[in-house]
């Protein structure tokens, strides 16, 4: 299942179109007249059973996309691909774990078996980079949060496999939330102005403010923010944000973050600390597919 973050019919529509889109790349055509020529080496009607493993130990995400690569591919064939999950997105698995059994038409899974393969390595990467981070945080109250620093045509995916991990979603895109930063100030003549303006135009949607200073801060929180973005902030400066918020607004740590700094930075009480290595440094699992 997806997680209530993202689990609309939105998703369900980028998962569709996103497996098009790959399976296009491999096929060229696909789904009318796209051709594996190196499949097209087994019998038309060979039926096979494949078993998938990941040869790392990781958290799982991708199950909803395997599973469309095998339904689409499926409408080209006469056969349905059975698949059997023995895991679940989010769940933690030790290396040499079998994640899923495949039966069906020889051809469709070896056609299938790198689209399939690459969402799932990939999407669990991500969610196995956002466990450690999470782990960091262990022992406080600070949230991890990702980025919009996403695989273009990823974005949803992305975002659904850091709810995997553990971590929670920032802003979807542009039009879910404001964040106001250097330049947004620059051009609408200050953060009152930019604050105000924004609740006037979409007061429904949450206002942050990206600062760069303790003055910005201060003019943030006077002007209404709902959320404050300390960006490159020391520690002490971020100890010394949290005593003038005061609790007017929550407070998120951006800029070079990392696993080692993390606790650190939590300690100092902010709400959020957001973090673009999630997904834009994607380390994929190391996946191995198999015939019977």
């Amino acid at each position: 299942m997806l997680s209530n973050a993202l689990q609309n019919d939105a998703i369900y529509e980028d998962i569709s179109k996103t497996v098009t889109w790959a399976l296009q790349e491999d096929l060229n055509g696909f789904p009318v007249n796209g051709q594996d020529i190196t499949a097209e080496l087994i019998p038309e009607n060979e039926t096979a059973i494949a078993t998938v493993i990941s040869r790392d130990e990781c958290i799982i995400c991708g199950v909803a996309w395997v599973n469309e690569v095998f339904k689409q591919l499926d409408q080209t064939s006469d056969l349905t691909t059975n698949i059997t999950w023995y895991v679940n997105d989010g769940q933690h698995v030790k290396a040499n774990t079998t994640l899923f059994e495949l039966n069906g038409n020889a051809r469709t899974l070896l056609t299938g078996e790198r689209t399939a393969l690459n969402f799932l390595q990939s999407l669990s990467g991500t969610a196995t980079t956002t466990s450690h981070y999470v782990k960091a945080l262990a022992g406080t109250a600070t949230k991890l949060l990702d980025t919009r620093k996403t695989i273009p045509g990823l974005r949803s995916a992305q975002k659904y496999a850091v709810t995997c991990g553990g971590g929670v979603n920032h802003r979807i895109g542009l039009f879910d939330a404001f964040l106001i930063k250097e330049n947004h100030i620059a051009a609408c003549g200050g953060i009152d102005k930019a604050v105000s303006t924004a609740k006037q135009n979409h007061p429904d949607k949450t206002v942050e403010v990206e600062v760069e200073s303790l003055e910005e801060l201060i003019q943030a929180v006077n002007a209404g923010a709902d959320i404050i973005m300390l960006d490159n902030f020391t520690t002490t400066m971020i100890e010394q944000a949290v005593t003038l918020a005061a609790g007017k607004a929550k407070l998120e740590v951006s800029g070079n973050m990392t696993l080692a700094t993390l606790n650190d930075y939590a300690k100092t009480g902010v709400d959020f600390i957001s973090v673009g290595a999630l997904t834009k440094h994607v380390n994929a699992i190391d996946l191995s597919m198999r015939f019977k």
